[in-house]
């Protein structure tokens, strides 16, 4: 029990300032003035500002979007980009076809959007309705009651020095007590993944599964840009055991969002994800969108792609999840924003009810109730099967695919399960070393000035975030068996192997370019890398990503 706190009293604590956590904190006002109540509503965000740790593709459906805002125009949502045209492509390596357009995939009717931009507006909203939102604040421990429920959470505390002391600028976190407290940390929360293990809320489900997306924002030649332009493709550079595809949106103002998503559950332990996607920026086909055009912003997060057989349970004594937390995705779609915040709808009328009973109950158990006669559900179960079809190559899983969704219509009566992503890597002497070839600095590049465009910093004087359970296991285990595919899994060049040449490897941890990913926490084979959060505000500052 730590008595230098001080502590602050909410009705509600909303963690993340996503599209899910700023969605509930606005229905929950919106709901508390139209029964004449006050509730109070506090959301902390880790990023220095709202907006600075989102990153998506993005294009949005505005389903969700027309019931928190009906009058979202008007009220200058910055949708500025309806989708035009959908382009589907097989990629080989010196050609492309075009494949026709999955139904899911169809955009019509739905916007090109950049999600830090959305979220930043929908902060605006959330503030203008009365809800505090405390930015610069990461939410760093789960606060308990006597009696094993959630209780609220703390921050972390300021001016600790990497040797574990408190420094001469050291501030102690501040703690927020709360009736409910809704946890929208977004994919692989460290918190979610404490409160998982806490009330077992993942039993009855399988393991989720992941991918890393990694991003880059290019201003290019407004000859080259046609905006609403949409463009998927499968195949190269990947390899047919490996799932993973890209993505090209054309924006406003000759701006073009690109990235590339490989599934964490890939064998191969020589594959950089970073460098597949810079090798995919050259094809043929691709590279005439971005030759003459510049690289403005780069990033990269994991994504929840297990979908319907991955849920965990949602409630629990004090609390709830929402959003990507608790990995409402619809892989099959590529989009997740929708979901994220009808769940947040249905989450915030739960927890509006429950705080207006007599005797309120410790869990919020009408919004899995709702949820599931809910449309989310009913979609996240008709592509159920669909992600894990890839289990028998990208051929084998678009067959599938096929036969879902034009035959079985998403009504099969089996349901394919999910395996740990950190199981399936193999051993680097099963597997062919990839000749990556080197960055030519106009469509490729290097790690290091990629993190530079991302505006990542972090306090130096602090701990490391990133945690080895074993310090001896990245060279005995990792480096022996499978060539320390930290060095290339992560997307910000964090872990480097030292010493190589003298016979005395060791791992070095490179936390300040962190960029917050969580691929190191979900894809180490021996889940020996424990991603924490650093100092509030710290790490990536994405602008229009």
């Amino acid at each position: 029990m730590r008595t230098d706190r001080d502590a602050m009293e909410y009705d509600v604590v909303i963690v993340g300032g996503g599209p899910s956590g700023l969605t509930a904190a606005i229905r929950i006002k919106q709901q508390a003035a139209k029964a004449g109540r006050e509730i109070s509503v506090c959301l902390l965000e880790k990023g220095s500002e709202i907006g600075a740790h989102i990153l998506s593709g993005a294009v949005i459906e505005t389903r969700a979007l027309a019931e928190l805002f009906p009058d979202w125009r008007e009220r200058g949502a910055p949708l500025n980009t309806p989708a035009a045209e959908d382009r589907f492509l097989f990629l080989t390596e010196g050609s492309s076809f075009k494949l026709p357009t999955p139904p899911q995939m169809a955009n019509h009717g739905n916007y090109i959007v950049s999600l830090g931009n959305f979220c930043r507006w929908l902060g605006e909203q959330a503030e203008a309705l009365g809800v505090e939102i405390y930015p610069g604040f990461a939410a760093a421990e789960v606060l308990y009651h006597e009696d094993g429920s959630v209780k609220g959470v703390a921050t972390g505390d300021l001016g600790i020095g990497k040797d574990g002391q408190p420094g001469h600028n050291f501030q102690p976190g501040m703690e927020l007590h709360a009736r409910q407290t809704i946890f929208a940390e977004g994919c692989r929360g460290s918190l979610t993944r404490e409160l998982f293990e806490r009330f077992d809320l993942r039993d009855g489900a399988d393991p989720q599964t992941y991918g890393i997306g990694i991003k880059e924002l290019w201003e290019i030649d407004p000859a080259r840009h046609q905006p609403g332009l949409i463009v998927h493709s499968v195949g190269w550079p990947l390899a047919a055991d490996t799932y993973g595809g890209s993505f090209l949106y054309h924006l406003e103002n000759n701006l073009v969002a690109v990235g590339f998503v490989v599934g964490l559950d890939y064998k191969n332990p020589w594959l950089s994800p970073f460098e597949e996607f810079q090798r995919y920026k050259t094809h043929p086909a691709i590279r005439g969108f971005f030759e003459g055009g510049r690289r403005i912003s780069y990033g990269a997060r994991a994504l929840s792609e297990g979908g319907f057989q991955s849920l965990p349970r949602l409630t629990f004594p004090g609390g709830l999840l929402i959003g990507d937390t608790a990995g409402f995705l619809n892989v099959p779609k590529i989009k997740g924003t929708h979901m994220a915040m009808q769940s947040a709808l249905l989450a915030a009328d739960a927890v509006c009810e429950l705080l207006a009973a007599e005797t309120p109950a410790a869990e919020a158990s009408a919004y899995p109730a709702q949820l599931r006669k809910s449309w989310l559900w009913d979609e996240l179960h008709r592509v159920r099967n669909i992600r894990p079809a890839f289990r028998w190559g990208l051929f084998g899983g678009l067959a599938y695919g096929a036969l879902d969704t034009f035959v079985l219509r998403g009504k099969a009566p089996w349901t394919l399960g999910h395996h740990d992503d950190h199981t399936q890597l193999g051993e680097k002497s099963a597997y062919p070393r990839i000749d990556y070839p080197k960055p030519d600095g106009k469509l490729s590049f290097d790690r290091l000035s990629s993190v530079f465009l991302s505006a990542t910093n972090h306090e130096e004087n602090q701990p490391s975030h990133l945690r080895l359970k074993d310090e001896a296991v990245p060279v005995s285990v990792n480096y022996a068996r499978y060539g320390a595919p930290e060095t290339r899994y992560c997307p910000a060049g964090v872990y480097e192997i030292l010493g190589e040449e003298e016979g005395a490897p060791r791992l070095q941890i490179n936390a300040q370019n962190c960029l917050h990913c969580k691929t190191c926490d979900i894809k180490d084979p021996t889940q020996n890398i424990v991603w924490t959060v650093p100092e509030g505000g710290g790490g990536p500052n994405y602008p229009n990503m």
